[in-house]
């Protein structure tokens, strides 16, 4: 879609919502939901979930924005990213730091008001770890970036846990250490193909810094410990036998991808990776939620 054509004003909205990373947002409110529904026995009250959805989203946008506007500089020099409004000028940053805070604003206000206090803490700490830490300290600085910042994009489903009953539980951080060790292999599969922009912008990515065959290596490594950390929650009783089938099925996929790229690399199987690691996670995620409503004892 394209907001040619439309006033001023609606060109700048259509810009700012491009800037809050509509799509990265959908997997996060996704990952967020069924936290809420793996938190609950039942049926979450949809009293919670629909502030908590709506809440938890707006901060995402807001951290999406902020991110934007803090890496202009690097996005302009990006084919990938060079289109950004926050990196053509078309939004000032003036502009994209008020939306950013009113946006993020009423997300906290919205889980302060319908959830509780703790959803609402540890929603502004995952904006400060994703627009701040990772995007100002991290990512210019170190080729572990995502590693060590990838807290925050593990956050998710811990956010919607504990949007529902108000505490975290076991459960609550496995499910963020499935995202956690996912997060490391997906990035990277995207660096490889994009490694000329990242080193023409500066960032020291891993493939731009260990080259292209240590990257590789890396992602099949975090393949295998990926696969361990999968199967909690089957070792902790949380899942059965769909779940099971499920996990196997995708972590086989993603590890066959990830040894066939580290062989005979090819910049179309980095895409192949990148792209798969993405329903990788969405149906993984699906699967929790489908075994927790039908459960399949193992025994």
């Amino acid at each position: 879609m394209s907001a040619v054509g439309l006033p001023l004003w609606r060109q700048h909205g259509y810009a700012l919502w491009q800037l809050s990373k509509p799509r990265v947002v959908a997997l996060i409110v996704f990952c967020a939901v069924i936290g809420m529904f793996l938190a609950s026995p039942g049926v979450p009250d949809a009293a919670v979930v629909a502030p908590a959805t709506l809440g938890i989203a707006l901060v995402a946008g807001a951290a999406a924005m902020v991110n934007c506007l803090v890496e202009r500089g690097v996005d302009v020099r990006m084919r990938r990213t060079a289109w950004r409004a926050t990196a053509t000028g078309e939004v000032g940053a003036r502009e994209t730091l008020l939306a950013a805070l009113a946006v993020g604003g009423m997300g906290l206000a919205l889980l302060l008001a319908c959830c509780n206090a703790l959803t609402a803490w540890l929603t502004l700490g995952t904006f400060v770890g994703y627009a701040i830490v990772y995007t100002l300290l991290l990512k210019p600085n170190t080729p572990q970036n995502i590693v060590i910042g990838g807290a925050s994009g593990a956050m998710p489903p811990v956010l919607g846990w504990v949007a529902v009953n108000g505490e975290i539980d076991a459960f609550a951080l496995v499910l963020f250490l499935i995202i956690y060790t996912w997060t490391p292999p997906h990035f990277w599969a995207l660096a490889l193909y994009r490694r000329d922009d990242y080193a023409r912008a500066g960032l020291p990515m891993l493939p731009v810094t260990h080259g292209q065959r240590y990257t590789t290596l890396s992602i099949v490594l975090y393949g295998f410990l990926l696969t361990a950390v999968t199967l909690l929650p089957v070792a902790l009783g949380e899942a059965g036998a769909i779940y099971l089938g499920a996990v196997l099925l995708l972590d086989g996929r993603l590890l066959f991808l990830a040894v066939r790229l580290h062989r005979q690399y090819a910049d179309t199987l980095a895409r192949r990776l990148f792209a798969w690691s993405i329903w990788y996670l969405t149906w993984l995620f699906a699967a929790l939620l489908l075994d927790h409503y039908y459960l399949i004892p193992l025994s």
